[in-house]
């Protein structure tokens, strides 16, 4: 059982946390709203489909899995057509092979996708999912079940990893985000992850909200 102190600091660091969860997000939104509202119009003249990704749910804190939005960025029913349609085979077993889970210059974006891609503002809309508690505006990348499953029979090393991550909520901006972002393998970001969930505190994620912009702005090794 955690000690007196140690729970009535984490208390006063939850209770924080979700207040400036709250705060930030609704100024944000509020900020972003003519983004927003340009960003999902493109979309709609841009391609066929939703405004909002039609992606699976994702893993979040305690193993919950909730829907994160995201403005659409790829073809109508991407998700499945990578792993049915002949003419994405290619693209579908570099994800498979790679340690990252990613897939460069992926087939299936749409012109207006790669923009939103690069500078992150198909992840604006995931601060509703802050609102509702689903997510937090720092805190680890939502991972997906299949990737966290596969990933963890390529690297065994980081199931305890995994275990610490999902013991906090899943941010919009996070550590590796704003350091290596879409470059680095399963492995590296899970334990950049698994630290943060061990050394979280306001000041360290005042930290990262400081760094994110630049992160955005620049659009460095975002795929």
């Amino acid at each position: 059982m955690m000690p007196t102190e140690e729970l009535n600091q984490f208390r006063v660091y939850n209770f924080i946390k979700r207040l400036m969860d709250i705060i930030l997000s609704i100024i944000l939104l509020i900020i972003f709203s003519p983004i927003i509202l340009i960003v999902a119009l493109i979309i709609k003249i841009d391609s066929e489909g939703p405004i909002f990704a039609d992606t699976p749910k994702r893993v979040g804190k305690n193993g919950e899995r909730f829907y994160p939005y995201k403005f659409r960025s790829m073809i109508t029913n991407a998700y499945y057509l990578l792993k049915t349609d002949p003419k994405f085979r290619k693209a579908y077993e570099e994800q498979q092979k790679g340690g990252n889970y990613k897939i460069k210059d992926d087939p299936r974006i749409t012109k207006i996708g790669k923009f939103i891609r690069k500078y992150s503002l198909d992840e604006v809309p995931q601060l509703v999912n802050v609102l509702k508690g689903d997510m937090s505006l720092v805190g680890p990348r939502p991972y997906y079940p299949e990737e966290l499953e596969k990933q963890q029979k390529r690297y065994p090393e980081t199931k305890e990893l995994v275990r610490e991550v999902l013991s906090v909520k899943p941010g919009v901006t996070g550590y590796w985000q704003v350091s290596g972002r879409s470059m680095l393998n399963f492995d590296k970001r899970i334990s950049m992850d698994a630290e943060y969930a061990r050394r979280k505190s306001i000041i360290y994620d005042f930290f990262i909200i400081l760094k994110t912009p630049w992160a955005m702005i620049s659009g460095k090794n975002a795929l």
